[in-house]
C-alpha cells in the first residue's frame, strides 16, 4: 500500500500533485528504513505544515526517530535535504559558507563554498536543523529571516542577499533536558509549527525490526518488542531516563542477538550506556525476566 493512499484526500493532493511527485511506497518506506508514525496525524500535519511553507520543530527523545522522519518527508517530497547538526561550536561559518584560496587559470582567487543553508535556500530544498537547541543561543539568530515570512538572508561573508526559491523549507529537531542543551528563546520558537514525536510501539515497532534488523525470529521479535513497551512505561513513570528507551539502541541490540545471546545484546546495547548503577540494574532485570 501506498503511505500516501493513507492519509486524507485532500493532505495526499499537497504530496502527488504539489512542489514535488512523491513515488515512495509505504513498502519500500519501510524496508529503507523509512520512519513509520505510530499516528498518521503526525505525518498529515507535518506535510501540511511543509507544504504551506511553514517550519516545522520535531521535538521527542533521543532514539525516537526524528532524523529518520526529517528524511521520510524529504522522500515523500521526492526532493534532497541538506543537514546541520548543532553544537556548542556552531558558527556563522558552519551555516552560510566560507571563504577560500582557490586557483581559476594559475591565479589565486577568494572563493565563497556555500554552507547548509544557503545551498537549501538556493537550490530550494529542505533544511534539516538537527538539536537545534544545542547551538549557543547567540548563533541561531543570525538565519531568524529564514525561518520567517522573509525567507531572506544577507551573506555576512559575501553582502549577498539571498532568497529561498520555491520549494525551500525546514526542518528542525530538538531533545529537552539533556546536558549541553538551552531551551530555545520565544522568537526563534514561534517561527515553528512544533511536531511531538513519541516512541514507537507494538504492531508498528515489529514492522521496524522486522525491515532494519537482522532478527527474523518472531519469538524473539515478540519479546525484544516488550522489552521496549517495558522500558517506555519506566521512562514515563520516572524510573529510566529516555535514553534507556531509545529505539535506535533497542534495533542494534536486536541485531547483535542473531549472533549473540540476547541478554548480553542488550547489555552492550542498552545497559552500558547508562550512567546510574540503579538504572543499569534495572534494565538487567527486566532482561532476565524476558530473556
Amino acid at each position: 500500500m501506498n503511505l500516501v493512499d493513507k492519509l486524507p484526500d485532500n493532505i495526499s493532493e499537497l504530496v502527488t500533485a504539489g512542489r514535488r511527485k512523491q513515488t515512495t511506497s509505504f513498502t519500500e518506506l519501510i524496508r529503507d528504513g523509512g520512519y513509520v508514525p505510530p499516528d498518521i496525524n503526525l505525518l498529515t500535519d507535518a506535510i501540511t505544515a511543509l507544504s504551506m511553507g511553514k517550519n516545522i520543530l520535531l521535538k521527542g527523545p533521543t532514539g525516537a526517530g526524528k532524523t529518520k522522519f526529517a528524511e521520510t518527508l524529504s522522500s515523500l517530497f521526492n526532493q534532497p535535504m541538506f543537514s546541520v547538526n548543532c553544537s556548542v561550536d556552531l558558527d556563522a561559518e558552519s551555516l552560510l559558507g566560507f571563504k577560500t584560496l582557490a586557483y581559476e587559470e594559475d591565479k589565486q582567487v577568494i572563493q565563497f563554498i556555500p554552507g547548509p543553508v544557503t545551498n537549501s535556500m538556493k537550490h530550494g530544498v529542505f533544511l534539516y536543523i538537527d538539536e537545534i537547541n544545542m547551538a549557543k543561543p547567540e548563533t541561531l539568530p543570525l538565519i531568524n529571516g529564514v525561518l520567517d515570512y522573509r525567507r531572506t538572508i544577507t551573506n555576512p561573508f559575501t553582502n549577498e542577499i539571498i532568497t529561498a526559491e520555491d520549494g525551500f523549507g525546514v526542518i528542525a529537531a530538538i531533545n529537552e533536558g539533556y546536558i549541553g542543551t538551552v531551551p530555545l528563546n520565544e522568537a526563534l520558537k514561534n517561527r515553528f509549527i512544533v511536531i511531538e514525536v513519541p516512541y514507537i510501539e507494538g504492531d508498528q515497532l515489529k514492522q521496524v525490526i522486522q525491515a532494519n534488523t537482522r532478527l527474523h525470529d518472531e519469538s524473539t521479535t515478540d519479546l525484544f518488542i516488550k522489552l521496549s513497551s517495558d522500558l517506555i512505561q519506566a521512562v514515563h513513570q520516572g524510573k529510566l531516563t529516555e535514553d534507556a528507551a531509545s529505539i535506535r539502541a533497542l534495533l542494534d541490540a536486536c541485531d547483535l542477538s542473531t549472533l549473540i545471546p540476547p541478554k548480553r545484546a542488550i547489555q552492550r546495547s542498552i545497559v552500558d550506556k547508562l550512567d546510574e548503577e540503579r538504572e543499569k540494574e534495572f534494565v538487567k532485570n527486566l532482561a532476565e525476566t524476558l530473556f
